[in-house]
Parts: C-alpha cells; structure tokens; sequence
C-alpha cells in the first residue's frame, strides 16, 4: 500500500497537469486489472482523463454504490513541492492526504472485496475524476448520472484528525470580478481619473465585509490582478473571490449582496462584471446520511475503531452528490492534514484502518440500503 502511495505522490497531477494524472489513471488501472470489473477511460480533450470501473454485478442490478476520488492536487505542474518522505507516523508529500491516501485505501478495498468474491454479488462502481481542485467541470455530469443511479455514495476525501467522517458541508461560488476603466500617464491624473484599480480597491472591501462568521458565511479575496506599472492608470483589474455559505437561503442573501457590488460604482468612468468561475451547493445533513453514518460507525467498533461525525467547510464532489438527495458520506479516506500546503501529511497507521473499514462498510451499507434481493 504504502509502495503505492509514494508511487502516486512522486507523480506530478496538478489539474493543469494533463499528462501527469492522465499517468495517475493508468497506474490506478493497472493496479486494479486483474479484479472482476470493467475499465473505462472517458477521455477528455484539456483536463485529464476520468477513469470509470464497475465491478460485475453491475451488469444485472437495479441499483448500486458508488466510491468517488480524485486524482487531480492543487500544486502546479512546475512546483518544488515534489517530494515525498516518511517518518515512523507520517508520511509527507503532495496531495498525500488530498487524495492520494484516499486513491490508495480505494483500491485495496477493492483488492480485498475482490479476493473474497464480493465483487461479484456487490455491485459497485468507482468514479475517479481529475478536475476535483478545479471544480469538476468536466466531471460533474459523470458524477451526477452515476449517484443518480446509486443508493449510497462513498468520498475518499481525507478523514478528519479526530476520526472524522463527513457528513456535510458548507456550499461555495468562486467569482470573478473584472472591472473597466481609462488608462493614462499617472502624470496628468486628475481627481476624475477612471482607475479600474481604485474602484476594484472599494469593492474588495465591500465583498470582504459580507462575511458573517455567526452564520457560517465566509468570503474571501484571494488573488487581484491589474495595472502595468506604477506610472500609469489602470484601464483593467480583476479579483477571484471565494464565498461560503451552509443554507439556499444564505446563497440568495450572498448572490444579491453580490450582484449590488458589482454594479454599484464608486469612481466615475468605469464599469464592472462579474463571472461565476464554479460553485458546489452544500451538502446538507439528512436524515438518510445519518443513518448512513451509524451503519459505519458499528462497523468500524467491530473493528476496533472509533469514527466520528463531522461537518467539514470545505467543499468536494461530494456536495455534488448530496444536491441529488442520495445519501452520502465523505472524509472516508485516510486520516490527513494541513492539505493545499508543503505540510501535507498522512497519519500512517490510518492507511489500513480505513481500507479495513471501506470494504467492510461497502457491503454492510449494501445490505441496509439496497434493493430488495431474494438471494
């Protein structure tokens, strides 16, 4: 296992990075060739390619279950961040806990599903996408058309340092802000000047005074771009805007905050507008997850283990899952942190716990949500 995670870390798969997680895919198809499933590659022109397996008793079931990973990180593909290293509790790298513990606890319980012919009674199938960090653009409509014909789904996210596992998330919209205005010489502004870097300055402290932490709604100006050098006005600037929310009801106050920025004007002579770059809605707490939640947690006491539920503001594909009303959990995969960062680590002895726990779970939670079956 663990062969196998310095094997997907040391290959470079930022999202940008078609060849490297074209090259994850492959590996993880070759890793789990010799099992009962069909392999499917669903090729894709930019973005890496998805990799789709479904185990044989697909073929004749109503239903099924569903495990969703990623194989894409956030770290591009000329980072230094390129190492990955081991300690006698954790191992250290990129995307180690974002999700290449995750990939790898996936495929050895399937490797152990298949050894004991569950493979051919459970039907199962594994969506591995490459577009995670980037919003699944080109993955959502696979993920969504799988849950839809599932009745439980499974996320490798990372577990949660106390052993968290996920049962909802905040929502998120990622935003782009373009405003307009008239370049000239810094030397002959006058007090009319039409700088696209000063009306972006007010908005940006109009959008960073929408967070509401008593709600639960985060927002977030992470990067700006503009103007060409200090002696010039600037004719163009853009910001990227990250906004969080945990209700459809706080999106609406949020979008219509929003839009009354974008087109509200503090300096004269220039205009702005704005762009939805990706969006996730939360993933809810129901009914149906908890009980999801506690058929996993019994399983893991059998083994000696304890979960706990937790509710996580990031997002993941998971949200995706949820807006369809199948009942899903997240934060399955090993236990990790300090992930998007050159601290990622991976709790070692995580590894085979939560392999031990998804192929145990698979079945369990098959048995309790799947179709009525006579044998």
């Amino acid at each position: 296992m663990f062969a196998l995670l310095k094997e997907l870390v040391l290959i470079q798969s930022g999202s940008d990075n078609k060849r490297g997680v074209d090259k994850v895919a492959q590996r993880l198809e070759s890793a789990v060739r010799d099992l009962p499933m069909t392999l499917e590659v669903v090729e894709q022109q930019m973005a890496g390619n998805h990799l789709l397996l479904r185990s044989k008793a697909c073929a004749a079931a109503e239903s099924q279950a569903l495990m969703v990973g990623h194989m894409d990180t956030v770290f591009p593909k000329d980072t230094d961040f390129n190492w990955y290293r081991e300690d006698e509790y954790h191992a250290y790298g990129p995307g180690v806990a974002d999700m290449k513990g995750g990939l790898v606890a996936g495929v050895f319980a399937l490797k152990a599903l298949g050894r004991v012919g569950l493979l051919d009674r459970l039907p199962l199938t594994c969506v591995f996408n490459s577009d995670e960090e980037i919003g699944s653009r080109t993955s959502i409509e696979l993920i969504q058309s799988e849950a839809s014909q599932s009745a439980f789904a499974f996320v490798l996210e990372a577990g949660g340092l106390s052993g968290g596992i996920v049962t909802g998330r905040k929502g998120n919209l990622i935003i782009e802000l373009m405003v307009e205005g008239k370049a000239g010489h810094a030397a002959f502004a006058g007090p009319d000047k039409a700088s696209a870097i000063l009306e972006m300055a007010h908005k940006i402290i109009a959008f960073e005074a929408l967070n509401d932490f008593g709600r639960g709604i985060t927002v977030n100006v992470g990067k700006i771009e503009g103007g060409i050098g200090a002696n010039t006005v600037s004719d163009l600037a853009s910001a990227q805007i990250d906004l969080r929310y945990t209700g459809p009801q706080d999106l609406k106050d949020i979008e219509k905050k929003v839009f009354g920025i974008t087109e509200s004007t503090q300096t004269p002579g220039t205009m702005s507008r704005m762009d939805v770059l990706s969006g996730r809605p939360p993933m809810e707490k129901s009914a149906a997850a908890r009980r999801l939640f506690e058929i996993v947690k019994k399983v893991a006491e059998q083994s000696g283990d304890t979960v706990t539920d937790e509710f996580r503001h990031g997002v993941s594909d998971a949200n995706f899952i949820a807006d369809l009303g199948i009942p899903v959990l997240d934060g399955l995969g090993p236990v990790g942190g300090n992930d998007h960062s050159r601290n990622e680590f991976m709790v070692k002895e995580s590894l085979l716990k939560r392999t031990t726990l998804l192929a145990n779970a698979l079945p369990a939670c098959w048995e309790a949500y799947g179709p009525h079956r006579n044998d």
